[in-house]
């Protein structure tokens, strides 16, 4: 029987920590996964470590760890993921917003429809409108336009995985947010269903309209990565020649005009056309440094740009 590890980063949530383990408790309690609950106290300053150490004895599945200090959610999760020793990981916040009794179907979907990741979507949002839905809406509508990834709700923090998906999202920075995106890029087949959704009832929201701009910074990073991670000479090279043409242009029309006997010192365009060849070189040189560290970085840890889903051997 395969083994579900939940994934829960806190911060300063010591009111949900008890509550949440009760919750999923009783929520496993109608299947039959073994299971294992590991909380992440990423840098908390209201006694949330020393509430989960308070209620580890009372749960032999319970894992915690101590962050040194505030490092983020992505890093949190990242923790967490590496700790897991389940076959099927499941990721949710420790803000009890989201519904531990919904994990067992989002199982029972992951098996039925054979798919790699199976995210949640909120229908019945319990959040401040303002605050909250309107930044998510936003959020949600660049994110489907710019990576082609068509999901309802990028929002929504329940999501359980294939183990060897999880492993391999790469979580750094605050990359949390695209975690659909990740999951995608690595090949991964994703169903999204209706999750039940609660209003907070302990602690305060970290989330507000400042994060939409945040988002939208993170995901040109991530539409580079979706379209020339493993071949940015094509990003850099286009873009570079692009400009250097142009550039080049300019300077032979000048040139042009010189030989004319025309005095061409001083003019806008050509100092235009002398920092567009510049610029366009060293965006190629760009291109070509990426290239060598994309390079560097797959031979040198043996990695591989691919992900092999199931392999068949066949015998006489």
């Amino acid at each position: 029987m395969e083994k579900v590890s939940f994934v829960v980063p806190v911060f300063n949530e010591k009111e949900n920590i008890e509550p949440l383990c009760l919750a999923i408790t009783s929520a496993m309690g109608t299947t039959t996964y073994p299971f294992e609950m590991i909380f992440v106290n990423d840098g908390s300053s209201d006694g949330s470590w020393s509430e989960i150490t308070k209620i580890s004895g009372d749960y032999e599945n319970l894992v915690a760890l101590d962050l040194n200090t505030n490092y983020g959610q992505s890093s949190a999760l990242s923790a967490g993921i590496d700790q897991a020793k389940g076959e099927i990981i499941v990721l949710m916040d420790g803000d009890m917003q989201n519904d531990p009794a919904d994990v067992p179907m989002m199982i029972r979907t992951m098996m039925e429809r054979e798919c790699d990741v199976v995210s949640g979507e909120r229908v019945n949002r319990k959040d401040a409108a303002i605050s909250r839905k309107l930044p998510s809406r936003i959020a949600n509508f660049f994110i489907r336009m710019i990576t082609g990834v068509k999901l309802k709700d990028y929002g929504c923090s329940l999501r359980v995985f294939r183990s060897d998906v999880a492993k391999n999202l790469g979580l750094y920075g605050e990359m949390h947010r695209f975690i659909p995106v990740l999951a995608v890029l690595q090949g991964a087949q994703m169903v999204q269903v209706p999750v039940r959704h609660h209003k907070r009832k302990f602690g305060k929201s970290k989330y507000g309209m400042g994060r939409t701009f945040r988002v939208i910074s993170d995901l040109l990073l991530i539409v580079f990565f979706k379209r020339y991670q493993n071949r940015p000479i094509h990003f850099f090279g286009t873009l570079g020649i692009g400009i250097f043409g142009a550039g080049a242009i300019i300077d032979f029309y000048f040139l042009v005009l010189k030989l004319l006997g025309n005095d061409i010192w001083g003019k806008p365009l050509l100092l235009l056309g002398f920092m567009l060849t510049i610029g366009g070189i060293q965006i190629i040189t760009i291109g070509i440094i990426s290239e060598i560290l994309m390079r560097t970085y797959y031979e040198s840890q043996h990695k591989k740009p691919y992900r092999v889903k199931r392999t068949i051997h066949s015998e006489d």
